[in-house]
């Protein structure tokens, strides 16, 4: 009888072992330069003559495939993950490997592709209620920072970029490809003052349509991409 139970329980751990060594977390952790991103708090720019405040950080990350080289060997299924910066929660994807995955590289969107666009709204993440949302003739927002900056001759010194557009001329979502290092757990770094230091906020404060600077703003958003070190 006892072996019988020691059995079964060594036969439990030994699947739980297993089924724990092929799940593998994907943590988008924001940051301001080397420090965590905090919301609504003051942040130094340009030498510390301009003041910045980030109060709103959410964007779409999609298609997650990871890589062995250039051979894909796992895609996500149903891959739409909203990463908010208010709700640390989000910023963690798990994946679930099969056996013996071997991979040195990650690929994703930033953004939405034109097919889940024109399927029209969705529950989850890709809720409108999530306010990344605009209607179904421009789809949803891939990218969205709002604050404020001493910078900013607007009202409230408010800057507000909601980048997105999936259709021709202004399809603008991004994909990222980083080298990995380690594989048992994987944490991307979106430093997002690389992003707002490249930006002259005294004469480019708002973006909030499809359209040529949404897209140039979308490539520079993908590049505050990095694999933690």
């Amino acid at each position: 009888m006892y072996r019988y139970i020691t059995v079964v329980i060594l036969s439990m751990i030994c699947t739980h072992n297993s089924s724990a060594q092929n799940v593998v977390p994907v943590i988008f952790r924001n940051v301001w330069g080397n420090t965590p991103l905090q919301l609504d708090s003051s942040l130094h720019t340009n030498q510390d003559t301009n003041i910045s405040t980030i109060n709103n950080l959410k964007y779409y990350v999609s298609g997650i495939t990871l890589l062995h080289n250039s051979d894909v060997v796992f895609s996500e299924p149903s891959s739409v993950h909203l990463i908010d910066a208010r709700m640390p929660s989000s910023c963690t994807v798990m994946l679930n490997l099969p056996k013996d995955v071997f991979y040195n590289r990650i690929s994703f969107n930033l953004g939405i592709d034109s097919i889940t666009n024109v399927s029209g709204a969705m529950g989850g993440d890709l809720d409108p209620t999530k306010g990344m949302y605009w209607t179904w003739q421009s789809g949803y927002i891939n990218y969205k920072l709002e604050g404020k900056s001493n910078a900013c001759k607007t009202r409230n010194n408010e800057f507000h970029f909601h980048l997105g557009g999936y259709s021709y001329p202004f399809a603008s979502i991004q994909k990222i490809v980083l080298n990995l290092e380690r594989t048992d757990s994987i944490v991307i770094i979106a430093d997002v003052s690389t992003f707002v230091k490249q930006i002259d906020l005294a004469n480019e404060n708002s973006v909030m349509i499809p359209s040529e600077q949404a897209m140039k703003l979308s490539r520079l958003a993908a590049s505050i991409f990095s694999i933690q070190k």
